[in-house]
């Protein structure tokens, strides 16, 4: 299969695009490199899989220097013709979108960010598929589009009409959007609810990456709701296998859809949507004390009320997930943590005293 993975520089981009390439697919990876967070770790995720930083030029595909089956482009995809072109001339089997404005607290700053980057960029690519169709378009969206749900755990099954962020509005627009096109196109369209990704070479604007580096500095961390918050913590490497077996499963219509009792996870159409968690939350404080364990080192902390856009607890219910590909997420924090914490202080060189 040939792949388009967009947002390769980013952190699950980056180990998708990996999983892929080592079991033997051909992959070309997309990327803005805009500078949202550190863009030098952005660089590093490229050059791990033979990408140099000196040989990127924007609109230019790039031969990976370590694999003959990988290749970059660096490419705004709110700029349609150059996509178009990319979509005409590779004729990708596969597409597997995870390229996004993320963030929820910097959507209450830079709401036009998102806009841009999560729906202009989106229609692009959902234009692309229509005029050189693929078998499958996978796309990130997010735990965050429960919004103001309160039941749980989360399921596909439940509306998920009350948003609290920009950013989880986007992302419901995408799932919307992407049913419309299953609907007039035939798109077999796909939608994956990550629940709090957390592992090696992760986004440095979230809270494991920023605890380490205040630990390891001896700085307070921020604790918001006071450490009240349960996330449902979801490890790297389960997120890859769940979006790879979504991904060679392309979405078909629910023979048992019901229009008058309409199933939001489903159509009628090739759409399908689905959580990827670990189903099993764990406290905020939890989750420190793991941090704590993998860098021998207390953490001082800082408590805090809960921050417009976040919601208290998330949980999801993976039902579907285990009964259509057969994988349920089982990574424990303390294994995960532990695999970051390694990572960090490798990659940063840093010592735990």
């Amino acid at each position: 299969m040939k792949f388009l993975v967009t947002g390769t520089a980013g952190f699950i981009g980056f180990h998708v695009a990996q999983f892929l390439i080592d079991r033997g697919d051909e992959v070309v990876g997309l990327d803005v490199i805009n500078d949202y967070y550190d863009i030098n770790l952005k660089y590093s995720r490229l050059e791990y899989r033979g990408i140099s930083k000196d040989k990127i030029q924007k609109g230019k595909l790039v031969q990976s220097e370590t694999n003959p089956k990988y290749r970059f482009i660096q490419l705004d995809l709110v700029e349609k013709e150059p996509l178009m072109d990319l979509f005409k001339e590779e004729k990708f089997d596969m597409v597997i979108h995870l390229a996004a404005q993320a963030g929820v607290r910097y959507s209450l700053t830079h709401p036009e960010v998102y806009i841009q980057s999560n729906i202009m960029a989106f229609l692009n690519i959902l234009e692309c598929c229509r005029f050189y169709p693929v078998k499958h378009l996978v796309y990130a969206s997010s735990s965050s589009v429960y919004g103001a749900n309160e039941k749980m755990p989360f399921s596909t099954s439940h509306s998920v009409d009350h948003p609290i962020s920009l950013y989880a509005a986007s992302k419901k627009s995408n799932e919307l959007m992407a049913h419309t096109y299953s609907h007039l196109f035939g798109i077999p369209t796909t939608g994956l609810r990550f629940f709090t990704v957390y592992g090696p070479w992760g986004r440095p604007d979230m809270a494991l990456f920023l605890f380490t580096e205040a630990i390891l500095k001896g700085e307070p961390i921020q604790v918001f709701n006071y450490g009240k918050m349960k996330r449902d913590f979801t490890y790297i490497e389960d997120i890859v296998q769940g979006v790879v077996k979504v991904a060679d499963r392309p979405a078909r219509p629910n023979p048992d859809f019901d229009g008058q009792n309409p199933d939001p996870g489903s159509s009628r159409v090739p759409y399908k949507i689905y959580n990827i968690g670990n189903s099993s939350p764990v406290l905020l404080m939890d989750y420190i004390h793991a941090i704590e364990k993998g860098l021998n080192k207390e953490a001082k902390m800082e408590l805090l009320p809960l921050q417009p856009g976040d919601v208290p607890a998330s949980h999801a219910d993976v039902e579907d997930l285990v009964r259509d590909t057969g994988y349920k997420p089982s990574t424990s924090i303390e294994k995960g943590v532990k695999a970051f914490t390694d990572w960090y202080l490798s990659y940063y060189k840093t010592t735990n005293v």
